[in-house]
């Protein structure tokens, strides 16, 4: 007998405009919702709290990843008209470009599109140098090839990127990016650059409150998995089974695979630290027949309701987006009737949402 059709409609909820968070609160500060995914219950606190919430044996597993500031400002060349370049990923140099030239190559959305056609030049720069930048190819989706060099001079292209770029912040987030989001938007054990968006679950943590969390017995690991634009990408499709979610690249290493195996067959809790980690256990043990394996590899799991989780057993997160495939990762871990009531509850009494917003714990 075939199965229920889940519709995109089915993950929505009614949000009202100031409680996106435009501003992050102080680390450990935000306020934590916990929900009892077996019996729905809810219980409200605050973060620094977390530990009364974990087991001595637990283990936590996070992503440290690191963002780079990849959205470039600057002009075209030579008409000087206004340009804006978000770096998605370094590829290999297209078979169109010219070996011979010096560079890094990258897959990028630029606009205004409509004038940045293959062979357009732009400038970025500053007074640390300056950054050019060529397109080479159109891509899916108004994505480009570009081709990114430093002027003579100007140091390296990744010192550029560094010292031009802006924090990418949310599209939801609606004002200009600040020094202080350079810190602020990027957990405090973030070690492997890499991601465009931060694993906002793991923003609320400070060094304190991780080390009252060792204090109790919370085991912590680290997996990586760079966070790519698709977590932006709206669902489009009516029905849930029709969304494809981009692949993303994640990385877990020997120590960390060995602490999830211990701690599954010795019946203690996975506790995964947002989506992301979720996404790259639960691909893993897709993969591997139950087992989170060490290694890279590319995670193409979307995971929605009716999917089997076979490894996280908690789940620390933030509040999603309407219809989004990250809130239906969350419909899937603790059920859609719960979440959403959930999230009416937050709703209520005023929860911050999204990247800059409180958090959830689901266990």
């Amino acid at each position: 007998m075939p199965g229920k059709t889940v519709l995109v409609s089915d993950f929505d909820y009614e949000l009202p405009d100031e409680l996106v968070a435009q501003e992050a609160a102080p680390r450990g500060a935000s306020r934590l919702l916990v929900l009892d995914r077996v019996t729905g219950k809810t219980t409200h606190t605050v973060f620094s709290d977390l530990v009364s919430y974990l087991r001595p044996g637990d283990l936590l597993v996070v992503n440290d990843t690191r963002v780079f500031p990849a959205r470039l400002l600057g002009r075209r060349a030579p008409s000087g008209g206004a340009v804006e370049c978000l770096l998605l990923e370094r590829i290999e140099r297209p078979a169109t470009a010219d070996a011979g030239q010096p560079g890094q190559y990258w897959m990028a959305l630029v606009h205004p599109g409509q004038k940045l056609k293959p062979g357009a030049r732009m400038r970025f720069e500053g007074t640390a140098g300056a950054l050019l930048a060529g397109i080479l190819e159109r891509r899916f989706h108004g994505r480009r090839s570009i081709r990114l060099w430093a002027e003579s001079g100007s140091g390296t292209v990744e010192d550029l990127i560094d010292a031009l770029g802006h924090v990418p912040l949310p599209p939801y987030i609606r004002r200009v990016d600040t020094e202080a989001d350079r810190e602020r938007y990027q957990t405090v054990y973030a070690s492997r650059r890499g991601s465009i968006a931060a694993p906002t679950a793991g923003l609320h943590f400070t060094p304190e409150l991780l080390e009252s969390l060792a204090r109790h017995g919370v085991q912590r690991v680290n997996v990586t998995l760079h966070v790519g634009y698709g977590t932006f990408k709206p669902v489009r499709s009516d029905v849930v089974e029709e969304h494809v979610v981009d692949p993303e690249c994640y990385d877990i290493g020997e120590a960390a695979a060995h602490a999830i195996d211990a701690a599954r067959s010795e019946g203690r809790r996975v506790v995964a630290v947002g989506t992301t980690t979720t996404r790259a256990l639960e691909d893993s043990a897709a993969r591997h027949g139950g087992r989170v394996v060490a290694g890279q590899e590319t995670a193409t799991l979307f995971i929605h309701p009716g999917f089997r989780f076979q490894v996280v057993d908690g789940l620390l997160t933030n509040f999603h987006l309407p219809r989004s495939s990250l809130l239906m990762l969350v419909a899937a871990f603790a059920g859609r009737e719960r979440v959403l009531a959930a999230y009416r509850e937050a709703v209520e009494l005023r929860y911050g949402f999204y990247s800059y917003g409180d958090a959830m714990l689901v266990v």
